[in-house]
């Protein structure tokens, strides 16, 4: 097969749109690494316990990590993401002490790595599954769930100037809504909740679907980010009912007469 006609074989299957689309977010996430200082580095980053330079290690790795699937996929072989959740874990606290000029390069290395990764697969690599450290993953998914990891960690780094929730792309924002409701519906533990983003389609979330009892309004990107544990939603408007005090209305908790109406407090994701 000459190499034209192999080429086109190769990605009839891949996710093609998926695959331009994590090329544009992982630039996006070089220009603000390049636009940082070397202090910021050893700043806290929005998750607990992690610098910011833990957050541009885990991301680093998470490329070789997926890169990984994608070769036990074409070798019909499980291979794992990591060696164990040890080494998985001391990766990251290394990589965590390279300077930012190693971390940029680093990043850089990883994301070529991966992208060479993609492109060697073939028709019958992506319809396999893979073993996800959280659970079977279709191969064909793997380029968008690349794109989730560096999107959601590029706004934990935590500087809001380069790039926040309002910078994440609104169609990437609308595919991810629908699929973090999907994860909190039928929680018994998460209240009914009809989300609204702003001229986007309503969802529902939580224990039943049948009625509300919390409506949660506002840009998409923040209540994906609320959702998600990056922010506390106080710029979400909420409506409901608050027993004995009939209907309020408010931006992330609202006094209702003697009732106070909030968002509430989710269940990790996992």
């Amino acid at each position: 097969m000459d190499a034209s006609r192999d080429e086109g074989h190769r990605l009839s299957i891949a996710p093609t749109t998926d695959i331009p689309a994590l090329a544009e977010s992982t630039a996006r996430l070089l220009a603000t690494v390049e636009a940082m200082d070397a202090a910021q580095l050893g700043e806290a980053s929005l998750l607990p316990g992690w610098t910011r330079g833990h957050v541009l290690a885990h991301i680093a790795r998470n490329a070789d990590a997926l890169l990984n699937l994608l070769t036990g996929a074409r070798a019909g072989e499980t291979i794992p993401m990591y060696a164990s959740v040890e080494a998985r874990n001391q990766e990251i606290e290394n990589g965590a002490k390279s300077s930012l000029a190693e971390q940029l390069d680093d990043l850089r290395a990883s994301a070529a790595r991966f992208d060479a990764g993609v492109a060697a697969m073939t028709d019958d690599a992506w319809s396999r599954t893979a073993a996800h450290r959280l659970g079977p993953l279709p191969v064909a998914q793997v380029p968008a769930k690349r794109r989730q990891e560096v999107e959601y960690h590029h706004v934990d780094l935590g500087l809001p100037a380069l790039y926040s929730p309002a910078d994440w792309p609104a169609s990437w924002v609308a595919t991810q809504l629908s699929h973090v409701a999907a994860q909190f519906s039928g929680r018994a533990e998460v209240p009914s909740i009809a989300l609204v983003p702003e001229g986007g389609e309503a969802l529902t979330t939580g224990r039943s679907a049948d009625t509300a009892e919390l409506t949660v309004s506002g840009p998409g990107h923040a209540l994906l980010a609320w959702l998600t544990g990056r922010s506390d939603g106080s710029t979400l408007t909420v409506r409901g009912s608050v027993a004995g005090e009939g209907s309020v209305t408010g931006e992330g908790s609202v006094t209702g007469g003697e009732g106070t109406l909030s968002l509430p407090v989710l269940p990790p994701l996992g």
